[in-house]
Order: C-alpha cells, then sequence, then structure tokens
C-alpha cells in the first residue's frame, strides 16, 4: 500500500476548523460571545502550546450544539460548510489531494477535530477516509460530550491510524511509502512514524525541527 495521510487544521485548510465552528455558534447565538470566545481562545492556545486537555475541550466545545435537537445541530453543520468552510479551500491544497489521489495511492484525513465537524469537511474535500476524535452518542444519536475510544490527537494518531490500517491488513511499517501532511508540533508521534513526513505550513517550532532532520518544508498557502 501507497498511502498518504493529511491533517487538517492548518494543513489542508488556512485555519481551525473546530474554533472556527465555536465562533459560528456565537454567530448563531447559541453561546455567549464574550465567555464562549474567551475559553474558545483558552483552549485554541492550550492546543498550540501542546498542553490542550481533548476530553475536557471535547466537553465544552460540543455543548452549544449537543443540547439542541439533532436536526437543528445538523443543519448548523451544513451552514457552517457553505458559509466558512467552503470559501476556507484553496486551489493549493485541493490540487496536492488530487496529485496523491491521481498516483493511486490511500488517501486519509487524521485530525484531532471531532467527527462531527470534520466529516462533511471531508466530504467536501473527496477524502474518503476520516481518522477523526469520534463522539459518543446516546441512543437517540446525540452526542454526550464524551470521547468514544482512543482522541485522535498527538500519540492517539498513531494508535487510530494502526488500528485503521489493521483493518485493511495492513501497517504502517508494511506500506511501501507513507506520507503525513501536518502543520504542528502535536502531530510528531505520526510525523516521525511514517517513511516520509512532510512539513506543511509548519509553525516556527515545527519548521526548525523539519529542517534540523532534512524533512520537506511545504508553505501551501504563501
Amino acid at each position: 500500500m501507497r498511502l498518504t495521510l493529511f491533517d487538517l487544521d492548518g494543513t489542508l485548510l488556512p485555519g481551525d476548523s473546530d474554533h472556527a465552528f465555536g465562533e459560528f455558534l456565537v454567530h448563531l447565538g447559541w453561546a455567549d460571545g464574550t465567555e464562549f470566545a474567551r475559553r474558545n481562545d483558552g483552549y485554541y492556545a492550550d492546543y498550540q502550546r501542546g498542553r490542550l486537555d481533548i476530553a475536557d475541550y471535547i466537553h465544552f466545545i460540543t455543548e452549544p450544539w449537543r443540547l439542541r435537537p439533532l436536526a437543528e445541530a445538523e443543519a448548523a453543520s451544513r451552514l457552517f460548510i457553505a458559509e466558512i468552510i467552503r470559501p476556507m479551500l484553496r486551489p493549493a491544497a485541493l490540487d496536492l489531494i488530487e496529485r496523491h489521489r491521481r498516483a493511486g495511492e490511500r488517501l486519509a484525513i487524521v485530525t484531532a477535530t471531532n467527527d462531527f465537524v470534520t466529516r462533511p469537511i471531508a466530504e467536501l474535500l473527496g477524502v474518503p477516509d476520516l481518522i477523526a476524535t469520534e463522539l459518543e452518542r446516546d441512543a437517540a444519536g446525540r452526542a454526550t460530550g464524551a470521547i468514544r475510544g482512543v482522541p485522535s490527537f498527538r500519540e492517539g494518531k498513531v494508535e487510530r491510524v494502526q488500528a485503521w490500517l489493521a483493518g485493511l491488513g495492513a501497517s504502517l511499517e508494511g506500506c511501501e511509502k507513507s506520507i503525513f501532511y501536518s502543520d504542528s508540533t502535536n502531530d510528531l508521534p505520526l510525523l516521525e512514524r511514517v517513511s516520509d513526513p512532510v512539513a506543511t505550513n509548519p509553525g516556527p517550532a515545527l519548521e526548525r525541527l523539519a529542517r534540523e532532520r532534512g524533512w520537506p518544508v511545504l508553505k501551501l498557502f504563501e
């Protein structure tokens, strides 16, 4: 298998879909603007510093929509994709995905952002496989505010990718070639496990490390 993995936020998108969805919920009036924005910004800063408590964050970020009827939440998701995500798409990122698709590689998005936010984005990008942080749901299909299984975050990305590949009768080590595009040092565990790590739109820390290690540095949005 020739495998290509993409982080999503900051890598294929020039922004953070999770943070943006929180802001969108404020715009809809589903969350208090000042307090929600303060906490949302704080969690985002923690993520950038590599110290995010993802279980606490998931409980916080899902609260404005998971307490509403599911049909309302799904309608809000569709509006978010149309008004916020679609205008965020950039030709360079779409061309990168298409180049790997035409090469006949197996493609997947591997993201810490939850599946409610990211599944429609993966569909929009035309990437069939999504490995995201999965939300626990009750018998009626409503999100509970907890995470189901291992979150796709830091070391969890490696575990989730390996579990997904095992279901296909494969493994990272058994791939003919494995590429991972990411912008964040949070993704070092997976970047260090693939055969071809690519620092993509990297922050200063990842760019410095990539250059020290001789990894390619790709800047899609300049």
